[in-house]
This record gives structure tokens, C-alpha cells and sequence, in this order.
């Protein structure tokens, strides 16, 4: 009961300290990413093993690495204070969209 209880306070502890300051992903625990809203064990590993080949460049290079972290998942979380280099998620420069072909 008490594990339950300090698992919880510090979950949620965490999960205020991600609307009080920014969350470098290359510097992160898996305490701190498991407890951002929509971000479980899974997607929290791929983060940690991928950043133990490379830290991530920016936000391109973080989307194309990590399964499981598309452009809607990056939106949010930088909006939960995530930033890659300093930088928050810009879908616009991420994910470029190519200019229509011409006839």
C-alpha cells in the first residue's frame, strides 16, 4: 500500500514538473518520460535505447528513429514541455511538405 501510495505522489510530482520547466529528451529518465501523458514503457525504452546509439539531433531526427513517435505524439509532448536541443516541436519544420510536382 504504501509503494502504491509513493509511486503515485511521485508520479504525479513528475507529471507537474512537466508543466514547470522544460524536459530535454536526450537528458530524460525513464521516470520522468513514463510519466508524461502518453508515453508508457514501450515508447519510453525506444526513447532510451535509441538516445544510448546518438542523442537526437532535433525533432526529425527523434520522429525517425523512435517507433511510435510520430508528428502527433512530438506535438504533444512538446507541448507538455519536451524540448529536443533546446527546441520545441514544429511540425512545419519537421516534416516538410514536398512541393507538388509540376506537368
Amino acid at each position: 500500500m504504501l509503494k502504491k501510495i509513493t509511486a503515485a505522489l511521485l508520479a504525479f510530482g513528475f507529471a507537474g514538473l512537466t508543466w514547470a520547466q522544460h524536459i530535454d529528451l536526450n537528458k530524460a529518465t525513464e521516470v520522468e518520460l513514463d510519466a508524461l501523458k502518453g508515453v508508457g514503457p514501450v515508447l519510453s525504452k525506444a526513447v532510451m535505447d535509441e538516445r544510448k546509439k546518438a542523442p537526437f539531433k532535433d525533432w526529425e531526427d527523434a520522429t525517425s528513429r523512435v517507433k511510435g513517435l510520430g508528428p502527433q505524439k512530438a506535438s504533444s509532448l512538446s507541448e507538455q514541455g519536451v524540448r529536443v536541443q533546446g527546441s520545441a516541436y514544429n511540425a512545419k519544420v519537421a516534416n516538410p511538405k514536398p512541393a507538388p510536382a509540376k506537368n
